[in-house]
C-alpha cells in the first residue's frame, strides 16, 4: 500500500516565473495544512556543486530532482520541482512511471535570466497545464496549480 502525492513539476526557460511560483505555492500548500517540500533547481545546483550546463549536466541534474521527488512523493508529501529540465522525453519518461502533474512557466517579458536559456527546450505537448505568467499573478498562478492538481 502507498500513500503516494502528488508531484509537481514546474518547468520553463529561465525567468519565466519557476520559482516565484513554487515557493508561493508551497507556501500556499503549507498554510492548509498540507505536508509540501520545494525542489528548486538553483538550490539543487548549489548543494550539489553542479555548474555544468552541457547536455550531461542538465540530465543529471534532472535525475537528482526526479529522485527527489520521488522518495518525498512515497513519504506521502506533496513535491513540488522547479527547474528548467528542456529534455521533454525525460519529463515524458518521468511522467509514466509516476504521479506527476507538470506544468509549463513561460512569458514573453524580458526578466533578465534569457543568458540561461536552453537551446534544447522542448515545451510539453500533451498533459500539462499552461501557465503564461506574463499578466497572471503569483496568486493566480497559484490558483490555476492547486486546481490542476485537484488540491483546492
Amino acid at each position: 500500500m502507498t500513500n503516494e502525492r502528488p508531484i509537481i513539476w514546474i518547468t520553463g526557460q529561465p525567468g519565466a516565473g519557476k520559482s516565484t511560483v513554487g515557493r508561493a505555492l508551497l507556501q500556499s500548500l503549507q498554510e492548509a495544512g498540507e505536508d509540501a517540500f520545494l525542489v528548486d533547481g538553483d538550490d539543487l545546483r548549489a548543494l550539489t556543486e553542479n555548474a555544468d550546463y552541457s547536455p550531461a549536466g542538465r540530465e543529471a541534474n534532472i535525475r537528482r530532482a526526479q529522485d527527489i521527488a520521488l522518495y518525498l512523493s512515497r513519504q506521502g508529501r506533496i513535491a513540488i520541482v522547479a527547474v528548467v529540465a528542456p529534455f521533454r522525453w525525460m519529463r515524458e519518461e518521468f511522467k509514466a512511471r509516476a504521479f506527476v502533474k507538470e506544468v509549463f512557466v513561460h512569458t514573453s517579458e524580458v526578466r533578465g535570466r534569457e543568458h540561461y536559456h536552453s537551446e534544447a527546450y522542448g515545451a510539453p505537448e500533451s498533459d500539462y497545464l499552461d501557465l503564461d505568467t506574463t499578466d497572471v499573478s503569483v496568486e493566480e498562478g497559484v490558483g490555476a496549480i492547486r486546481s490542476f492538481v485537484g488540491l483546492d
